[in-house]
């Protein structure tokens, strides 16, 4: 069982005493301080507590019953759709809700009385690995799920709107909630008032039956009260690209541990750094869950992690670049949306290109950060192109096209020993190239060429564009393309790495990319479409689009009067 989850299972333990132990009578007086003797005697009438709730994220099946059998719980209860978080979840993480299978498990557990209630238990199941991870350490530091639950015994609409009225009357606030189809009950959530003293900061009225004419009016008011909310923390959302690069910067993650917590002091010597000012700076970066509290201080969470120096795949260098050159161009957006130039030329007077040549403390952060994120390239080993030129007879030949360090190209010739490379970059890079492959043991099967994409290799057997044409405006990929496809042999394939813009303008990376793209390069992200059309003009076809981690996409071309590629 992994340590996140071990902390699950104290979380889910410690919810279980509480229900065992509290009663509505006790528990509303806590929870809005200055109820007076009516209205608690109203309340406490028509509504009794039924649970309270925890959000754990198992690696899988088997361990929830293990918890749940540790925490004294019968391990068979049947799980159901949780349609109100699994919401809630995909709006606060910017997910969309159909990865986000989120259930929610109902085990009994007897009251002070023999009473019978419940620990709402709901659950994400997080792979090791899995890129929800991020989402389950945010979750754990924020406890955003957990709350206390009455159940209203007789559901009249007018005695439900009054109970809302007196939450509302001593500082509750509408925070939510839904109809549930899958077991016909509707659920309104409010947050407790600041001054609540039962431990829980979040309060459910479960109603059983369809209320949601009187829900409309509560939602209408959350959603008034969180706008300015969400507008104000989208306005400051430069903080946290400064914070996550101060973080980076001065190396406190590599600083800290995952396991246990290390004091702030401790902390500030290590890297240098004001104790109070660090302090501050965690605890910001604990709202995004980078970094947790405990007993002993601040602990780094798999999240935070990302940003140490020796992390596999760190992430580091993009947070450099992120809060420091591009940073600065991004400042001057206005002038790209006014003009349609390129600000990182408007304000560095060169395109990032050649400023970056000419300081090579730039030049290697960009490679560094290039390679960062490597974890797009996963798939593409045993992309079917990839495989089917390991498998031919003969030698093949992977050519990468302006493949800066060489990580896509060392991963494929990692995983196919009978593959060779050809690698075409720069000078300077190829240098920081050739050591990084040397090292990885590959360097023998990989030749190093010199040159621009008028340069293209010819009588490779795969071409890889990996994060290239994005950089550029259409006539210069026009241009890029047609270079690939005079050198590229009748039966040879093009791999196109690149965020694709969707197709209905729904939520992606790729959508930010653009924007990014058209401030600080000038170049753009494009549909797969917009792509297909790029490369006819170049004598080329598409012939298959498949995603990739961090919204990307593979796009797989072919000379256009190619036989059909392997697998159709």
């Amino acid at each position: 069982m992994t340590t996140s989850f071990t902390t699950d299972t104290d979380r889910l333990g410690e919810t279980v005493d509480f229900v065992r132990e509290q009663d509505a009578a006790t528990l509303l007086p806590l929870l809005l301080p200055g109820l007076d003797a009516l209205e608690l005697q109203a309340l406490v009438d028509r509504c009794r507590f039924s649970h309270a709730a925890v959000l754990v994220f198992p690696p899988a099946p088997e361990a929830l019953r293990t918890a749940f059998a540790d925490c004294g719980l019968p391990a068979d209860v049947a799980p159901r759709p949780s349609v109100v978080v699994r919401e809630r979840l995909a709006a606060r993480h910017r997910r969309d809700a159909a990865e986000l299978d989120v259930r929610i498990l109902r085990p009994p557990v007897a009251g002070p009385d023999g009473t019978s209630r419940t620990v709402e238990v709901f659950t994400l199941t997080v792979p090791p690995g899995s890129d929800l991870a991020a989402i389950a350490e945010r979750e754990r530091a924020w406890e955003h799920e957990a709350h206390l639950a009455f159940e209203i015994d007789r559901p009249d609409p007018l005695v439900l709107r009054g109970m809302c009225a007196i939450l509302a009357r001593h500082g509750a606030t509408a925070d939510g909630g839904g109809y549930n189809p899958h077991e016909d009950g509707t659920v309104f959530y409010f947050a407790a008032p600041p001054e609540t003293k039962a431990g829980y900061r979040r309060v459910e009225l479960y109603v059983p039956g369809d209320h949601r004419d009187v829900l409309a009016d509560h939602l209408a008011e959350h959603r008034a009260r969180h706008s300015a909310e969400t507008l104000l923390r989208l306005m400051t959302g430069a903080w946290t690209t400064q914070a996550l690069a101060v973080f980076a910067e001065l190396r406190v993650p590599d600083a800290m541990h995952t396991g246990t917590g290390t004091g702030v002091e401790t902390l500030a010597r290590a890297v240098g750094a004001d104790p109070g000012s660090l302090a501050s700076l965690l605890r910001y970066l604990a709202m995004s869950g980078l970094v947790a509290t405990d007993r002993d201080g601040f602990r780094l969470t798999e999240l935070g992690a990302l940003l140490s120096a020796d992390a596999p795949d760190s992430m580091r260098p993009l947070a450099l670049l992120y809060g420091g050159p591009f940073y600065r161009s991004f400042g001057a957006l206005g002038h790209t949306v006014r003009t349609g130039e390129v600000a990182f030329d408007h304000l560095f007077g060169e395109n990032h290109f050649d400023h970056f040549a000419r300081h090579p403390e730039l030049s290697d952060l960009f490679d560094r950060s290039m390679a960062a994120g490597s974890r797009m390239f996963d798939p593409i080993v045993e992309h079917p192109v990839v495989t089917a030129a390991s498998e031919a007879p003969g030698p093949r030949t992977v050519v990468d096209v302006a493949g800066g360090n060489g990580a896509l190209l060392g991963r494929i010739l990692a995983a196919h020993p009978r593959l060779d490379g050809v690698l075409l970059e720069r000078p300077h890079v190829l240098e920081a190239a050739r050591r990084s492959l040397d090292a990885a043991g590959l360097g023998g099967r990989c030749a190093y060429r010199e040159g621009d994409f008028a340069d293209v290799p010819p009588d490779g057997d795969v071409y890889v564009l990996s994060r290239i044409l994005h950089d550029w405006d259409d006539e210069r990929c026009r241009e890029i393309l047609r270079h690939c496809a005079r050198a590229m042999p009748a039966d040879a394939d093009l791999l196109i790495v690149e965020r694709v813009l969707p197709p209905d303008d729904s939520a992606s990376l790729a959508t930010a990319w653009d924007l990014h793209m058209r401030c600080n390069v000038g170049g753009r992200e494009r549909r797969a479409d917009h792509y297909a059309r790029l490369l006819a003009d170049a004598g080329l076809a598409l012939v298959g689009h498949a995603p990739l981690p961090l919204d990307g996409s593979v796009l797989h071309a072919r000379p256009a009067a190619a036989p059909p590629p392997v697998g159709g």
